[in-house]
């Protein structure tokens, strides 16, 4: 029985993930802890093993969706490596403060940080135009007959993906909740192109902030292994949906998402 769960909650919450560029964790964790609550089952789950096993699952999300993402021309894996470059010393930095953190704290501090991103996502967004005379530096995309303009300053795309770096290191997140609406709202790339660079990003990222948290112990690999499968094919399924909806759409289940885990993590936190 804890074998299908694993699973099926793995298929979700990758599909989820991989669909909006999060990564999947801001669904699996929650979702863990509540059923440590609810079931004996689930007594192994603590702060530390739930990020471990998120970010194992992550790997295999993040390399499955980026695999779809890249076949259908949606990946901006240049400016994705610039993130990459602050993310992942980020992400081990968070991995190591992940085991100072005690669970009720964790979901209080979780949800809002969550909030917070989610808040954020209702400002109004920078617009993306087409066809502008480019910056230095500045990334002409093209997706589906039309060309986007925008622009990454290098030095705020590592501070910025090194904050997110530390963040998923630290909630298991991915860091897709925030370097997403980050990439949308500071830099103005096109939400597709967002989401699927962000999976791009976080592939690598898991990575090292997997390999953190195997050093420091923190994964349960009896069910840690049941994630994969999973997590495989719910990132396939997330990729092919996602284009198939509008940017507009995409927002807007970002958004939704968003607040709701955020109140069921505060919740969780202050009860």
């Amino acid at each position: 029985m804890v074998f299908l769960i694993c699973i099926i909650i793995g298929v979700l919450t990758a599909f989820v993930g991989a669909l909006m560029g999060l990564g999947g964790g801001i669904v699996l964790i929650p979702s863990l802890l509540f059923l440590a609550q609810i079931s004996d089952a689930f007594t192994w789950v603590t702060p530390q093993t739930v990020v471990g096993i998120s970010l194992i699952a992550m790997v295999f999300t993040g390399l499955s969706s980026t695999i779809a993402y890249l076949k259908s021309g949606r990946v901006d894996y240049r400016t994705g490596l610039w993130f990459v470059l602050g993310s992942v010393p980020g992400g081990m930095i968070g991995s190591w403060l992940n085991q100072f953190v005690e669970i009720e704290s964790f979901q209080l501090y979780f949800g809002l940080l969550i909030i917070i991103v989610s808040l954020l996502f209702f400002l109004k967004r920078k617009t993306v135009k087409s066809n502008l005379t480019p910056k230095k530096r500045s990334r002409q995309f093209e997706l589906e007959g039309e060309v986007y303009t925008y622009y990454v300053p290098l030095g705020v795309a590592f501070f910025v993906s090194l904050a997110v770096g530390t963040l998923s290191g630290l909630f298991g997140i991915g860091g897709g909740s925030i370097m997403v609406p980050a990439m949308i709202l500071l830099f103005g790339m096109p939400a597709h192109v967002a989401t699927a660079t962000s999976m791009f990003m976080i592939f690598f990222v898991s990575i090292f902030g997997a390999v953190s948290h195997i050093s420091l112990g923190h994964i349960v690999w009896e069910y840690a292994l049941f994630f994969i499968p999973g997590a495989w094919i719910g990132g396939k399924l997330g990729a092919k949906v996602n284009q198939r909806l509008t940017g507009k759409t995409l927002e807007w289940i970002l958004r939704i998402v968003l607040v709701l885990i955020g109140i069921r993590m505060i919740y969780q936190g202050l009860i």
